[in-house]
């Protein structure tokens, strides 16, 4: 098919690129809070829903509780806390028909880069689509004051696949959760899933439930996860939603959560001796004392160091003590032809093999970010409240919480952007820009341990050491600090001035 551009240039106040769980919040925020402004949702897939849509793989849903991982505008309706990916999709297709937000999301809209001119006080984002009549590429230029980059922080299109050596020897089917075939027929046959994060936790028991269950499942990790069981049901949240009616039951469940997981989080890792003792007596409760608990759930690690991984009603505890999964703790040495052959020397004979090995890491879904004709490496930037980027004018991105729900976050950073625009709309501002003290001190942006994340430190920004350059993963601290004074001595404010575009507003605190 043959590529052509479009001559029609579209102008907008604010452009924000993704429609997952992210960019539906924020345009549902700034659709409400500036109601004066022009706005769009630029989404790269046919689908709206992120992860939601595009992850298919065998009992895909949340790790954190729908109640905090919901918007606080939209209450959860469904019993079950804990949801399965098609729940959590009809509640994001209900936000955006309760929100008229249909006429302001354009799927198959991949914006390919972003140009800012400091004279124009623009952006100029160039984006690719797809002509449906002749299926030929069709490049669009779209006009923004403002970009929201709601994309998430993983690549959507490939998921982390390290070479196993042998890999090409093997007879069977090798699958990605990233990239799960809808035609995929385990029933009644052998499957290692390797991996001890969320996902290989929820594919383990979903494989072995049903008609077309797989024979028998072995979890093949390197390195133990903490895991944890939960309820599925919040019985609280329904009886606070009996009595207190629908909005205020799910307002007072939110708060409850909020700081029941807060309190959670911080006890162990204050305490993280006495949080991994708890932890095992959970696992031993769960598996019974004959269970290796001390070889197959005893990670190096301190609790919280790497997120802990759920377990809905403990389904994957019932699958290991039921016998049909198993878990198995050691290096692999390479594929052969019939499974994973271990460092011991010991076979793992399989028809399928799951590779729940992790994500890529990929700000803004590779887009180039160019800023009065010089390239920006996002690396050599530090994140202004954790959502601006210093060097970066009226740029903001949604990253939430990693040990908590994402969502909670990111409400805060699109109430505070909204702050942002307001306080500039009044004083006749056009830009605003962070910018970092030289010499300052930072540190990766996300402060865990996890393989994905020490992967991909050298991707994404920075963070300092301090506030306001600090990005804080915790709800309380988060509240108090984004809904603050707006402004600080860190932000250089602007208006079209030809080639001096940044003026400086010298102020201490708004």
């Amino acid at each position: 098919m043959t590529d052509r551009s479009s001559d029609v240039v579209e102008e907008f106040d604010i452009v924000v690129i993704g429609a997952g769980i992210s960019g539906i919040g924020a345009a549902t925020y700034f659709s409400r809070e500036l109601p004066g402004k022009s706005l769009v949702v630029l989404e790269g897939r046919e689908n709206i829903g992120g992860t939601w849509d595009l992850f298919r793989y065998p009992g895909i849903r949340s790790d954190s509780d729908l109640h905090t991982f919901g918007y606080e505008f939209k209450p959860w309706r469904h019993e079950n806390a804990i949801a399965d990916a098609p729940l959590i999709l009809d509640y994001l297709h209900e936000t955006v028909d309760e929100n008229a937000l249909s006429p302001l999301i354009r799927t198959g809209h991949r914006v390919r880069s972003a140009e800012w001119s400091s004279a124009d006080a623009r952006w100029t984002l160039t984006v690719a689509t797809t002509d449906a009549a002749t299926g030929a590429t069709v490049t669009k230029t779209i006009r923004a004051g403002w970009v929201f980059a709601a994309t998430g922080y993983y690549r959507y299109d490939e998921g982390y696949a390290p070479t196993f050596a042998g890999s090409d020897d093997f007879e069977g089917t090798i699958v990605h959760p990233q990239h799960w075939p809808e035609d995929l027929d385990y029933s009644g046959k052998k499957v290692i899933v390797i991996g001890s994060g969320a996902t290989a936790v929820t594919v383990v028991p979903a494989m072995t439930k049903g008609p077309g269950a797989a024979a028998h499942v072995t979890m093949l990790q390197r390195t133990p996860t903490y895991v944890m069981p939960l309820p599925r049901v919040d019985r609280l949240a329904l009886a606070l939603t009996k009595v207190l009616g629908e909005k205020r039951g799910y307002a007072a469940t939110r708060f409850k959560n909020i700081w029941q997981e807060h309190f959670m989080i911080e006890a162990l890792r204050r305490f993280p001796r006495a949080g991994r003792a708890l932890i095992r007596r959970k696992n031993i409760k769960s598996l019974g004392n004959d269970f290796d608990v001390d070889t197959h759930f005893n990670p190096p690690y301190d609790p919280w160091d790497q997120r802990l991984c759920a377990a809905p009603d403990g389904d994957f505890f019932q699958t290991l003590k039921a016998g049909d999964a198993s878990i198995v703790t050691g290096g692999i040495a390479r594929f052969s032809e019939r499974g994973v052959v271990l460092n011991s020397g010991e076979e793992l004979e399989a028809d399928i093999i799951v590779t729940a090995t992790g994500l890529n890491l990929q700000l803004f879904d590779g887009m180039p970010i160019v800023v009065d004709g010089r390239q920006i490496d996002v690396v050599d930037t530090v994140a202004y409240r954790g959502t601006l980027l210093s060097g970066i004018p009226n740029f903001s991105m949604a990253i939430g919480y990693t040990t908590s729900s994402w969502t909670l976050k990111v409400g805060l950073l699109c109430r505070y952007v909204i702050d942002l625009v307001k306080h500039m709309d009044a004083r006749g501002f056009d830009t605003v820009v962070p910018v970092a003290t030289p010499g300052m001190e930072t540190k990766p942006l996300m402060d865990l341990q996890s393989g994905y994340a020490k992967r991909g430190e050298r991707m994404l920004p920075r963070q300092g050491r301090v506030k306001p350059w600090r990005t804080m993963m915790s709800y309380p601290q988060d509240a108090k600090a984004l809904r603050g004074p707006v402004v600080d001595e860190h932000l250089r404010f602007g208006t079209r001035t030809g080639p001096s575009p940044i003026i400086e507003e010298r102020v201490a605190h708004v």
